[in-house]
């Protein structure tokens, strides 16, 4: 069952509905076994790289006092034994427990199909934080060559909303730590990216910390640092019509990153500037306009 909570966050039909063919993929013969735990080892392609101790900790105590009501999923190894194809924390939580053995589905699958099981399984937790959404996405263009159009495809999401969790993947390190350890929100890990100077990003990140500095109150900093607080200034004073102001923002998530439409010209002449940050990030912009560079 798809958590309600998670899919109000955005992550669109397109997983709801490729997990559920997933699971009604099980032929009638399909039986539940019980398989030794030290004969089962974890998906090799599990995107998932911290568990939460405390969660894993009360589900143990659950599976102590009532076992595990929902069998997990595994596949026979090429090597030995079985690997987990769905249902890594109650396996995690059977091994805390101290039990011998866990019901599990036998089922054949690829290697293409048991890693896009994995990152589908993963981006439905609802505790599923920005960093490893981001990776998840990644895992999928990169293991079945997907762009990210038919990522967004896939999964029902916009490409805005795609490419937008995946710039957060140039962060430095510490900074990535920051947002798993929901030190840094979204929005502040959105506005760090902005910043020109890549060499800064680590020391804004643990000032805005530090400070409990709103999205805002970041996007001023950036700003100020980028050279760009001038500039807001002046377009603030010339207060830009509603309607160049809602054109600014609907290109701004076609494009997934910032769009100013200038007009300097009574004649009303103008151009628009589009932000890029990368060679990559500029292929990326290249790609929604649907222009092929050979």
């Amino acid at each position: 069952m798809v958590n309600k909570k998670k899919n109000s966050k955005g992550l669109g039909r397109g997983i709801e509905a490729l997990f559920e063919d997933f699971s009604e993929e099980a032929s009638e013969n399909e039986t539940v076994s019980e398989i030794l735990l030290d004969e089962i080892r974890p998906n090799p392609y599990q995107p998932r790289k911290n568990f939460d101790e405390k969660g894993l900790s009360e589900l143990a105590d659950s599976i102590k006092k009532s076992g595990v009501f929902q069998p997990i999923i595994v596949r026979k190894s090429t090597v030995k034994g079985y690997e987990i194809i769905a249902g890594e924390r109650r396996f995690r939580a059977s091994k805390l427990a101290e039990k011998r053995t866990i019901p599990a589905i036998i089922r054949e699958v690829d290697e293409e199909r048991m890693m896009e099981i994995a990152v589908l399984e993963n981006l439905q937790r609802e505790d599923l934080n920005p960093i490893e959404e981001a990776e998840a996405y990644n895992t999928l263009m990169e293991k079945l060559n997907l762009t990210q159009t038919q990522v967004s495809d896939r999964l029902g999401k916009s490409r805005p909303y795609i490419a937008n969790y995946l710039r957060l993947l140039s962060l430095p390190a510490e900074v990535k730590t920051m947002i798993r350890q929901q030190k840094l929100s979204m929005g502040q890990a959105r506005t760090l990216v902005s910043l020109k100077d890549k060499k800064r990003i680590l020391g804004l990140a643990k000032k805005a910390i530090a400070q409990k500095m709103t999205v805002r109150q970041l996007e001023t900093a950036v700003a100020a640092l980028n050279g760009d607080l001038r500039k807001q200034v002046r377009t603030k004073q010339k207060k830009a019509s509603p309607f160049i102001k809602e054109s600014e923002e609907r290109l701004g998530e076609k494009f997934g990153t910032k769009v100013a439409i200038k007009n300097n010209d009574k004649s009303g002449k103008g151009k628009i500037e589009i932000n890029y940050l990368s060679n990559d990030d500029l292929n990326r912009i290249l790609d929604v306009l649907d222009i092929r560079l050979d």
